[in-house]
């Protein structure tokens, strides 16, 4: 290479020989600027140039005190119309007969009928108004009270009387889940017959190390056959280890891990172990924490055309394609089950 080739200059060695103004100067003039885009701020569009020298004798300290001085001194514009308080114009005045019903419109009962709704009560008139059709003489509760009558009059509150809000019942927040998660897991690992249905819904505490030991002992366990962690906070880690107990385990019904942290990775490794599973016919993996997708749903409905043992999936497609399959599937596999038992 020649002496002159620009790509045996030291750039490093030059900039550090720069003074601060001459470096602000080379920013200057590297900026990239777009004047043909009126979208950009005026910044992108147009280089700084306040930072120029004055190029004559400009005091812009002294013009912004003159601009001060001159908007303190500027009088108010006085209004064109002065407020008097006058009132203009004539005060209304109702027509003498205004509001009555024109005679040609007016409806005459029978003298029995005028006397009894002459003397008739408010909580009477709440009733002949809810038999009539007229809901919007009163109340929701009016209304329905009315109705409600049997013989008598069940309405207590006047036609014209002001509608109050409905007292709804207060009703207890749901008590905490009591199960109790170790003893839980030791009762599964020995196999307790007596233990059939485990339900560790809600309780968010759970250790994730826990919840894969409670699904390693699912894999031998023969007496289990509910197990439903919806709301512990799962997350992929956990549905592996279920589609591992699903492998082995042959006696689990049902399973729920709804409303957890699984990706669909893990929501897809637990579908594909039902191709070795041929005892669960309930399974339920809804409102996880993300969406699982198009193609995951796809997969998942191909997984279920090819499984005869689902009976009962829980879980809201979001695409009608994969839908009306998984649909089709599940109604397959349970008129097989209906014709089985009628067989």
């Amino acid at each position: 290479m020649s002496k002159s080739d620009p790509r045996d200059i030291d750039e490093d060695a030059i900039l550090k020989g720069l003074s601060a103004e001459e470096l602000e100067q080379l920013e200057y003039e590297l900026q990239e600027m777009d004047p043909e885009n009126a979208i950009l701020p005026a910044g992108f569009r147009q280089r700084d140039q306040t930072k120029k020298t004055p190029t004559g004798p400009f005091d812009r300290d002294a013009l912004l005190t003159f601009l001060e001085k001159q908007a303190m001194e500027h009088e108010d514009r006085e209004d064109l119309v002065p407020f008097t308080g006058e009132k203009r114009g004539k005060a209304f005045v109702p027509k003498p007969g205004a509001g009555k019903i024109p005679e040609e419109e007016q409806i005459t009962l029978e003298p029995e009928l005028e006397e009894a709704l002459k003397n008739a009560t408010d909580a009477e008139m709440c009733d002949i108004a809810a038999i009539l059709g007229m809901y919007t003489l009163m109340s929701n509760k009016q209304y329905y009270d009315a109705l409600g009558a049997t013989g008598r009059i069940a309405n207590t509150e006047g036609i014209n009387s002001v509608v109050k809000p409905d007292v709804y019942k207060i009703y207890p927040d749901e008590p905490p889940n009591p199960t109790n998660v170790e003893e839980t897991l030791q009762r599964i690992q020995k196999n307790d017959s007596s233990l059939t249905e485990v339900n560790l819904n809600n309780i968010k505490d759970i250790p994730i190390p826990t919840l894969k030991e409670i699904f390693e002992a699912m894999k031998s366990n023969s007496h289990v056959v509910s197990l439903s962690i919806a709301a512990t906070r799962s997350n992929d880690p956990v549905a592996y280890a279920a589609a591992e107990m699903l492998q082995s385990n042959t006696t689990l019904e049902s399973l729920n891990i709804e409303s957890n942290f699984i990706t669909g990775e893990g929501i897809l490794a637990i579908v594909k172990a039902l191709a070795e599973n041929s005892t669960l016919v309930e399974l339920k993996i809804d409102n996880q924490r993300q969406k699982l997708g198009d193609s995951v749903e796809m997969e998942i409905a191909n997984l279920l055309e090819n499984n005869p043992s689902i009976l009962k999936f829980g879980y809201h497609f979001t695409q009608q394609g994969p839908r009306a399959r998984a649909a089709s599937a599940i109604t397959r596999n349970n008129d097989y089950l209906r014709q089985q038992r009628v067989g």
